[in-house]
């Protein structure tokens, strides 16, 4: 063994930190890269956890944009234990407006196909379920899901899935769309009755419908029995009444009247209530525009509280439950 002191044994130590380098430094490189895109997928996937990085850079402050509406659809139940997370992922898109070009309107739609697995849903309608039938066979799905999460009527995802919605979002912000005017509701007591008219586009197409939705702006349910027996769930702009009103065409002519029939069980002062108006292509297609009468001064403070997580249901450990036979699709 030369002496510590002597250029052989120098010359011996620097060989050794070498190829001790050159064998172990890309394995614990690999790991540190791995434990970065661990935390980088939780701080994006999990909806309690920040929103992640940005889905786009924002704009200058010397160019101000108007946002364009963005439609988000959320097909969701009470008695679904993968939901409440989608719930509160729904609440915070709305709350928080994450995406700068976008102005996001939500709709939370409850599907009727778990009412017979412990728990009926209050919020449940067959004529949504129906609704998700038509997208799933237009996406060419195997068969409809909860929760499922629809941007636009063209992106389709599991509902708790922050980054994809952030993006799908982006991206749907980008399309031009058509000018909605609705006018400020009105109601008897048993309806709600407004107008609207669509701005004339050069680029209009003809093939498109107008639907109505009339939609609790905030609502809680304790859930006593099925997967979510125990916990109280949190709601925000749950459908209570969806309809076809009209077609493109007609609304381009002129202001388009319609009424929404009020459920016995809803809020019956209009200020608890809020209408949602999109175009929407047929066969279920793309949203080509979206307006909303005012959000009402008690949701605009509304914070997302989920409950406790659950373990995924399905491949990919994303949280989702699959039906074998979904309902045929209905024309809404």
């Amino acid at each position: 063994m030369p002496s510590p002191r002597s250029p052989r044994f120098r010359l011996f130590v620097l060989s050794a930190l070498l190829i001790f380098a050159l064998i172990f430094g890309p394995v614990l490189f690999r790991h540190i890269a791995q434990v970065e895109a661990a935390r980088v997928a939780v701080v994006e996937g999990d909806p309690r956890i920040g929103w992640g990085p940005a889905p786009e850079p924002a704009p200058p402050t010397s160019a101000p944009t108007t946002p364009t509406p963005v439609l988000v659809e959320l097909f969701t139940s009470e008695g679904c234990s993968s939901c409440p997370p989608a719930d509160a992922l729904l609440a915070r898109l709305q709350h928080d407006q994450p995406v700068h070009s976008a102005d996001i309107l939500v709709l939370e739609e409850h599907v009727d196909y778990w009412d017979n697995l412990g728990w009926h849903d209050r919020f449940s309608s067959h004529q949504i379920t129906a609704r998700q039938s038509a997208y799933s066979q237009r996406l060419h799905l195997d068969d409809n899901y909860t929760p499922q999460m629809i941007v636009d009527g063209t992106d389709q995802f599991v509902g708790n899935d922050t980054s994809q919605a952030l993006r799908s979002i982006a991206q749907a912000a980008r399309r031009p769309k058509l000018a909605l005017i609705l006018a400020p509701p009105t109601t008897d007591g048993t309806h709600l009755s407004a107008t609207v008219s669509v701005a004339p586009a050069a680029t209009a197409p003809r093939d498109a419908d107008l639907y109505a939705a009339l939609v609790e702006p905030m609502a809680s349910t304790q859930v006593l029995r099925g997967e979510n027996g125990g916990h109280t769930l949190n709601h925000v702009s749950v459908v209570r009444n969806l309809q076809r009103i009209g077609t493109l065409p007609a609304a381009t002519t002129g202001p388009l009247e319609f009424s929404l029939e009020v459920p016995k069980d809803a809020p019956q002062d209009a200020n608890n209530l809020r209408i949602i108006v999109f175009v929407q292509r047929l066969n279920q297609g793309a949203i080509l525009g979206a307006t909303s009468s005012t959000l009402p001064a008690a949701s605009a403070t509304i914070t997302a509280t989920a409950v406790t997580p659950c373990r995924a249901h399905s491949k990919q450990n994303v949280h989702a439950h699959h039906i074998p036979n979904p309902p045929n699709p209905t024309a809404i």
